[in-house]
């Protein structure tokens, strides 16, 4: 075994607190996160963490290894790093997670002219509204839509996302077009779970006020699509990100409302695990996509 995995191992299991965590971290089995570890331990001749059927916990002995082995191992990556990449053209697998509808909408196409411009670079996406645990499931990089919670990855902004309220024709039509935002009282609103708080809609006002109009309606869904499809069928009326609003917009299939009312828009943004040397087909990626949405705004 070598020391360097057995190290590795270490680190994930102090820092994911369980030996299966840490196998599925590094993609091994959690009899040979034991056996790293252990062995770590005879070479060190110390015990590292206190073991119990319910617990496990770093000694005092094993913490501060813990701290010192750490940035051992990120100085050691990052010298890999660099002398592989001043050596070597872009290569590696890169796992993604993404938002489900902007990943097919929009993403899907952005990532395949990345990989015919670099064929040596794997991707492996996962679209999927469900925000997964970079580090933990073992992601390089993550997109994300709107405000973002607070935590240890690092966030680069790619671009903003523009958000439209609309409605199909038909639909105002029946029930009236609304002037101004509170009007939306009056109206059967389609809500998007997706969205951090969907019943409250936020508006700007002309003098660049903040304002939150509370909204009711009897359709509530967890997909963007589902609520574009609703507001075509003349249900109500919609917040849509301008991805999917724009191509019906354009149809006339809906109409844009309450324009006066600037919504605000979504930021975009690429989220990684903090590391002293971010990885070459990682940040190649990132200034791809932040110079595609620079030049191609979603929407």
């Amino acid at each position: 075994m070598d020391r360097l995995d057995c190290d590795r191992m270490f680190v994930a299991v102090l820092e994911v607190g369980s030996f299966a965590g840490a196998a599925a971290r590094l993609g091994t089995s959690s009899g040979q996160a034991s056996k790293l570890v252990s062995k770590l331990e005879q070479e060190l001749g110390v015990q590292l963490f206190k073991r119990s059927t319910r617990a496990l916990s770093p000694t005092e002995v094993g913490r501060a290894y813990y701290e010192r082995v750490k940035s051992l191992l990120e100085a050691f990556d990052t010298l890999d790093a660099t002398v592989r990449e001043s050596a070597t053209t872009p290569t590696g697998r890169l796992k993604i997670s993404a938002p489900g509808t902007f990943g097919t909408a929009v993403l899907a196409s952005v990532l395949v002219e990345f990989a015919r411009t670099y064929p040596l670079i794997e991707l492996d996406v996962n679209f999927s509204d469900r925000a997964v645990n970079i580090v933990d499931e073992g992601f390089d990089m993550a997109i994300r839509i709107g405000k973002l919670d607070d935590s240890s990855l690092i966030a680069r902004r790619l671009g903003d996302v523009p958000v439209r309220v609309a409605a199909s024709p038909g639909y105002l039509q029946q029930h009236g077009t609304p002037q101004h935002w509170r009007d939306l009282a009056a109206h059967q609103c389609i809500s998007d779970t997706n969205f951090r708080d969907p019943w409250h809609w936020p508006f700007v006002t002309p003098c660049g006020d903040s304002v939150n109009m509370p909204i009711r309606g009897r359709l509530c869904f967890s997909n963007t699509e589902a609520c574009m499809q609703a507001a075509l069928a003349g249900l109500g009326i919609a917040r849509l990100p301008g991805f999917i609003a724009a191509p019906a917009l354009q149809r006339g299939e809906i109409v844009s409302l309450l324009d006066a009312f600037a919504t605000p828009p979504l930021g975009l943004f690429a989220l990684y695990p903090h590391a002293r040397h971010l990885a070459q087909k990682t940040r190649l990626l990132i200034d791809f996509l932040a110079d595609h949405f620079r030049h191609h705004p979603p929407g």
